[in-house]
């Protein structure tokens, strides 16, 4: 039997009497949907436009939220050869630089892949699970600690890209 898709930004409602892994999750995808959505239906133009001072644009923040997403998933708790965690502020400052090749379209479904990874990732653990973390105040985290804190992350860039959006074409609100 095929799988059914469900909305994710219906996700916290048919959570709201499960375990506190189905909440934390839901309340995860709600926040990257609600991301994914202010970009999809813009030219490139419009994504990359900058209308505050800082580099903060639609397409910056989809780009931040990946390396975020790969960061904290795969680069701190399940890194694969290669990978790993960046911490310094100039590395996340970076991720709002874009290059040429970044369009609507590829940082989505980058952005796509890095979450799905995500799920992956977290799905091999149980939430309790610890991992050390490279900055010395922090000392160790736990899959809950990670997961609330992307949750925090990405609802705060959701909010800057509701703004942001509402300036570019009028269009506000988490749907």
């Amino acid at each position: 039997m095929a799988e059914i898709a469900i909305d994710p930004t219906l996700g916290p409602i048919l959570a709201r009497t499960g375990d506190e892994r189905a909440v934390l999750e839901s309340f995860l995808d709600f926040h990257r949907a609600i991301v994914m959505r202010k970009l999809h239906g813009l030219a490139d133009v419009d994504a990359r436009r900058r209308l505050v001072p800082s580099l903060t644009t639609l397409a910056g923040l989809v780009k931040h939220l990946t390396l975020v997403e790969r960061n904290w998933f795969s680069g701190l708790l399940a890194p694969e050869p290669g990978e790993v965690y960046q911490h310094t502020e100039e590395k996340a400052a970076a991720g709002f630089i874009l290059d040429d090749a970044d369009t609507v379209q590829s940082l989505l479904a980058g952005y796509e892949r890095a979450c799905a990874r995500s799920r992956a990732v977290a799905a091999r653990f149980d939430l309790d699970h610890v991992v050390p973390h490279p900055h010395p105040l922090l000392g160790e985290v736990s899959l809950r600690w990670i997961l609330t804190h992307l949750i925090e992350e990405t609802a705060r860039h959701a909010g800057h890209a509701d703004i942001l959006r509402e300036l570019t074409d009028g269009s506000t609100g988490a749907l």
